[in-house]
């Protein structure tokens, strides 16, 4: 027994009529009395036996040798029924059509004809035994006549439906065969998208491959051309928080400049929930109207570039036709979409990388221009010092002998107070206690070391149960942070004490604050007047936290000191929720 997914027409026709030929022949024994006879016993075993085909048909199972088997039965049952219900006699005589109608449907117009002759046998053989009488062979004649010809017209029938089926399933077929080319085309198309975003780091390069992808999977015609009244753009936030166009197909050259807030809109639903949104009525968007491209669409799908707390931007596809964003289509862009959204992560990732060397690159030389600027301010103008007093102390030799002793010893002074501000800067430049003996000891240090060189007063106050949870690069990192915060509050604010402290401000959140009684200035204005400014250490301190992965807050009034903030999360949820809410003020 063998089974089928799809329905056997063949054998539902020859059930169907079997029943039908049951039905007939049930009808004509009752009209003719002869129902409740003997031979009858065969109508009900034939009707058992159509049962049991039709629940085979039901299951879609065959026997073996299927055809040959029912069409054996039907020319077994219709031969004995014809003899033992008394040939043409009898009112079901015409149960020898049975055979034709199976053999016509099974073997088409040879099926039926071969049938037709066995049945013909049986009717010449019948009339051989009962009677010879002409009236008997005009009856035989008219029925074997009747009997090919029934066979002829059945099985051309037979073979025309044949015919109809095995177009109809050719052309079914067929067009399983496209959809499934499409849909492989389709798998292709995301392969080739997976391949591709993932085979370059170039950002720029991440979004055209994003917006070209897009247009060639969503065309349901695997040989046909891009839909050009498809619109499509990639929205990117800046550092500024703004929505800026960071790559497009067909806008115009004034939708290219376009900055939108985020903050309104089907943009600003689809980012704030993290789900793409369906646009109907475009005219009626706060911010989508500000395109004049995407004033032509009737439809616009809007697909958030987000991963956890970070939004990178947003999708845009626009259409002038109606539903032409079907679930399908919308399903193909959401898999492009988050694609793209990994994508972008890497391809951000990979630039803040180039951009974290770029940055150290920048503090190796700042580094080397603040030992420039420190020697040349202090050591080399106090060494410039010594040697003129030594100069004096030749000459004072020969006049005042006596005053040489007190010369050199205001020189053996600033000799020592130069060593010190070398041991200093030596000290910041590689702190050697911070790596054998940790970071508090290291503040400890600097503030000692602070003191004697520049009898400037720093006070430290660290939690050390927080230095548990940060490890040791970080430790150095946040060593350098207080430096440049103690070294500008030293320089130029004029303070008398500077505060360092270092505590848990909440679970997973440390603050690293510096503060000191000190002149304090106006932090907007030397912002706006920063780029003319000779100092970096508001951008050294800045790009510092950046390294902690934290956030900065500078505060200060003029007259009223300074208060450096530094937030610095111990974890990396810590550290999502802190620059989500960073955002958002």
């Amino acid at each position: 027994m063998r089974a089928s997914d799809s329905p056997f027409i063949a054998d539902w026709f020859v059930v169907s009529l079997r029943w039908l030929v049951l039905l007939g022949l049930i009808t004509s024994l009752s009209l003719g009395g002869q129902l409740l006879v003997l031979p009858n016993v065969l109508l009900i075993g034939l009707a058992g036996w159509n049962i049991a085909l039709t629940l085979l048909a039901g299951l879609n199972r065959r026997l073996a040798r299927h055809r040959e088997i029912s069409l054996g039965v039907d020319l077994l049952v219709a031969g004995l029924y014809f003899v033992l219900a008394g040939g043409f006699a009898s009112p079901a005589f015409w149960i020898i059509v049975l055979p034709l109608l199976t053999a016509a449907i099974y073997f088409e117009v040879m099926g039926a004809f071969v049938s037709a002759t066995l049945m013909m046998v049986v009717q010449i053989g019948m009339t051989i035994l009962q009677t010879l009488a002409p009236f008997a062979l005009l009856i035989l004649g008219a029925s074997v006549f009747l009997t090919f010809l029934i066979a002829g017209v059945f099985g051309y029938l037979s073979m025309r439906l044949i015919q109809t089926i095995r177009r109809a399933r050719q052309s079914q077929s067929e067009a399983q065969q496209k959809k499934q080319r499409v849909e492989n085309d389709r798998l292709r198309a995301i392969y080739g998208l997976t391949s591709s975003l993932t085979s370059t780091l170039n950002y720029q390069r991440v979004l055209d491959s994003v917006l070209d992808l897009s247009l060639s999977i969503l065309n349901f015609e695997p040989d046909a051309p891009p839909d050009d009244r498809l619109i499509c753009a990639v929205l990117l936030f800046s550092k500024e928080g703004s929505l800026e166009v960071g790559s497009a197909r067909r806008l115009t050259p004034a939708d290219l400049r376009v900055v939108l807030r985020g903050q309104e809109g089907a943009i600003a639903q689809a980012i704030e929930n993290d789900k793409p949104v369906l646009l109907k009525d475009v005219q009626h968007d706060p911010e989508l109207t500000r395109f004049v491209t995407f004033m032509s669409c009737s439809e616009i799908y809007c697909f958030p570039l987000r991963s956890g707390f970070n939004a990178y931007g947003i999708l845009l596809f626009g259409h002038p036709e109606l539903k032409f964003f079907t679930p399908g289509r919308c399903e193909l862009l959401d898999i492009l979409g988050s694609q793209a959204v990994v994508a972008i992560q890497n391809a951000r990732l990979y630039q803040d990388v180039v951009d974290e060397r770029e940055r150290m690159i920048e503090f190796q030389e700042e580094a080397r221009k603040k030992l420039a600027r420190d020697l040349h301010d202090g050591p080399t103008q106090s060494v410039s010092a010594i040697a003129t007093r030594v100069n004096i102390a030749q000459r004072m030799l020969s006049k005042d002998p006596k005053a040489v002793s007190e010369e050199l010893g205001r020189i053996e002074d600033l000799a020592r107070r130069t060593i010190k501000e070398i041991r200093h800067m030596l000290f910041t430049l590689r702190p050697l206690v911070l790596e054998s003996q940790g970071l508090v000891s290291a503040l400890q240090s600097m503030a000692e070391k602070t003191k004697e060189t520049y009898t400037q007063n720093v006070h430290i106050n660290v939690d050390e149960s927080v230095l548990e949870s940060i490890e040791m690069g970080k430790q150095g990192v946040i060593f350098y942070i207080v430096e440049e915060a103690v070294n500008n509050a030293r320089k130029h604010a004029q303070a008398g004490r500077i505060w360092v402290n270092l505590h848990l401000l909440k679970q997973g959140l440390a603050l690293l604050e510096i503060q000191d009684d000190g002149i304090g200035f106006d932090v907007a204005a030397v912002n706006r007047s920063y780029d003319q400014r000779g100092s970096l250490g508001m951008v050294n301190l800045r790009d510092r936290t950046e390294l902690v992965n934290g956030v900065l807050d500078v505060q200060s009034v003029p007259g009223k000191g300074t208060r450096v903030q530094v937030y610095i999360p111990l974890t990396e949820e810590a550290a999502d929720r802190l620059h989500h809410s960073s955002e958002k003020r």
